[in-house]
């Protein structure tokens, strides 16, 4: 029975899963609801027969079992420009905002009547810097960017820094504005007016469009995935061009809209080294299928030493220095090149086992191009902008394609520790929220996906399955047997849960912070994964490999206390003492503690989907062009 037991739960080690459905949505009822802030809406099923209503399992009818469907990927569609109305500006109703008196004088004075060629001008901008810039000069009678004859000071700082775009990640293309010349034909000075009332328009197009892509994004992160859960971010676009027009420095303006916590800076100087780099690095080559273990001889060995005087740090290569000097690229693997590759796997976030398998060899052979780390970081520095420009004091930040999470307090990271996230079939949602709880002893309610995928073939072949596994079952709120549910109909009635214990999937606890995809962390008997390099194998959620240590961290107590309250056996909630921001963020390019840029492989192949997302930006935006 025991071993049963165990099968059957190592089977079920999910900690929780996907809620889209396909046709349908089902939520779990388990304690995570009881920390949101409204239960779940009942669903569109069928009825549930009632208990009393049971027949023999043999002569029940048998449905086609359902299929619950995990969150889709989306064709991404930008938004088109539109053309600003600028026939509606003729005539400014000043509001006080921004009048005329807030401007140097040569901006108000010798193009008074240039407002006369607003309708003549053709200007493209996104639906909201266009109707910024209509209720902008629909309240101010002066002009911005041109003064006199030419284009002002304000003007030449403000292109200056869209010429820069590409050093914060963005395209320069989307912000290029046409300069009217220096040299024009003074006998003509309509042309030169309407020439510089269109630049003055889509100069303010350009950098408004600059200000909203370097504060919030170009991408809107939910028009990507359903695994993407971010409310995009306010930018009060007209009162940006308000302030750029009582500016005295409209470049440290400019400048002050990009983010500025240290993680982005760091990835912006990690772009600024490597657009500097002349030529690209050395493609090195193992043998598909190389399985290098110490003590065996391999020819493949020379190609990894290579990869490792490559692609190590120079504190590896000075530490061992008399090992890759001495090495004459001999096939066989010593004690002494055993440990140089642990050190490598090492520094790289591997297990340091010194066997040299998949994970080693992508390290060593893929992925890290200068190209594909440029791409990798304008990506991180697009994705960055999601999140607030600064991420707090205090703060859990998981990166899934790293397979870690990171306690910060007080301005710094204090620990570090392995993950394990969802498997690319139940892959882990990228949002932001609040740490709120931690549940010792927890019960694990199992998520409709896994009743209707992974339990119910079984169910319906052997109703007493859940009551031999000791999970509790209920319908309508009501404990039941296992056989007493009519598993050949509907199950969006039936709440299945498992009782604390040592095979409960959720281990010895969990750490909430409610969110509409029932992701928490929590801890797991199944400790081996932790020794695996690749650690997508959860239905989901995130598994710790030390969750007593971040429990005790995100309670403000000690270890010991938390000991305690496992050992006292009882399920019990406490909220944190204040709530925590917790990002469950994916960045193929993110910063160390010690603000050396790392790269991870792209787990999911979310970086494929932001490079179709930009290029039909790209493509929409050049469209009037």
């Amino acid at each position: 029975m025991k071993l049963m037991k165990t099968a059957a739960i190592v089977t079920l080690m999910a900690g929780c899963a996907f809620t889209s459905l396909g046709v349908h949505r089902a939520e779990a009822l388990n304690l995570l609801d009881l920390f949101r802030k409204k239960r779940p809406v009942a669903e569109e099923f069928q009825p549930l027969p009632g208990v009393g209503e049971m027949q023999p399992a043999q002569k029940q009818v048998a449905r086609p079992l359902p299929k619950v469907t995990s969150p889709q990927y989306y064709t991404y569609k930008a938004e088109p420009l539109r053309r600003i109305a600028t026939a509606k500006l003729l005539d400014p109703v000043v509001t006080g905002s921004v009048d005329s008196d807030a401007l140097p004088p040569m901006q108000r004075a010798s193009l008074a009547d240039a407002r006369q060629f607003l309708p003549g001008v053709t200007a493209y901008a996104p639906g909201d810097v266009a109707k910024a810039i209509e209720a902008f000069y629909a309240g101010h009678e002066g002009f911005v960017w041109i003064s006199g004859d030419a284009p002002n000071a304000s003007a030449k700082a403000a292109l200056t820094v869209l010429g820069q775009a590409a050093s914060i990640g963005l395209d320069p293309q989307d912000y290029a504005v046409t300069v009217p010349s220096d040299t024009f034909d003074r006998s003509d000075m309509t042309a030169r007016e309407k020439s510089l009332v269109e630049f003055e328009i889509q100069l303010s197009a350009a950098t408004l469009t600059y200000i909203a892509d370097t504060v919030r994004g170009r991408i809107d992160p939910n028009k990507i995935s359903g695994y993407h859960d971010f409310k995009r971010k306010d930018v009060n676009l007209t009162g940006k061009l308000e302030n750029i027009a009582r500016s005295h420095d409209v470049a440290a303006y400019l400048n002050s809209q990009t983010p500025s916590g240290p993680q982005f800076l760091a990835l912006k100087r990690e772009l600024e080294a490597l657009e500097a780099k002349t030529g690209d690095t050395p493609r090195i080559v193992i043998a598909p299928g190389t399985l290098l273990k110490p003590g065996t001889s391999n020819p493949e060995l020379a190609n990894v030493i290579a990869g490792i005087r490559l692609k190590g740090s120079d504190a590896l290569k000075v530490e061992h220095a008399l090992t890759l000097s001495a090495y004459q690229g001999t096939p066989d693997y010593t004690p002494e090149l055993v440990a140089l590759i642990e050190g490598f796997q090492k520094e790289n976030g591997l297990k340091p086992d010194g066997i040299v398998g998949k994970a080693s060899i992508r390290i060593l052979t893929g992925g890290d191009t200068t190209e594909s780390k440029i791409n990798k970081l304008r990506i991180a520095m697009e994705q960055a902008r999601w999140l607030p420009a600064d991420l707090g004091s205090r703060y859990v930040f998981i990166n899934q394609p790293a397979y870690m999470v990171y306690y910060h307090d007080q301005g710094a990271e204090q620990f570090s520790m392995r993950v394990v996230v969802g498997s690319k079939a139940h892959q882990t949602f990228f949002f932001e929220d609040e740490i709120q709880t931690v549940e010792f002893n927890p019960y694990w309610g199992v998520p409709q996906s896994i009743i209707i995928n992974e339990m119910l073939p079984k169910l319906r072949n052997d109703p007493g399955y859940l009551d031999r596994l000791g999970y509790q079952v209920e319908v309508g709120g009501r404990p039941v047997s296992s056989y007493d549910v009519n598993w050949n109909g509907s199950t969006s009635g039936v709440a299945v849960r498992q009782p604390p214990s040592s095979d409960n999937a959720l281990g010895e606890l969990k750490i909430l912070f409610p969110n509409a995809h029932a992701i928490y962390m929590h801890d797991t008997p199944s400790k081996s994964f932790f020794k695996k390099d690749e650690r997508a194998l959860s239905h989901g959620c995130v598994r710790l490999a030390d969750p007593r240590r971040m429990a005790a961290a995100v309670l403000g107590t000690t270890v010991e206390d938390v000991a305690r309250e496992i050992a006292g056996g009882r399920n019990k909630g406490v909220s944190v003492p204040q709530r925590i921001p917790v990002y469950v963020a994916y960045f193929t390019a993110w910063p160390n503690k010690d603000g050396t840029v790392e790269y991870f492989n792209d787990v999911y192949d979310r970086d494929m989907y932001m490079d179709r997302a930009l290029e039909a930006t790209r493509v929409a935006r050049h469209a009037e062009g």
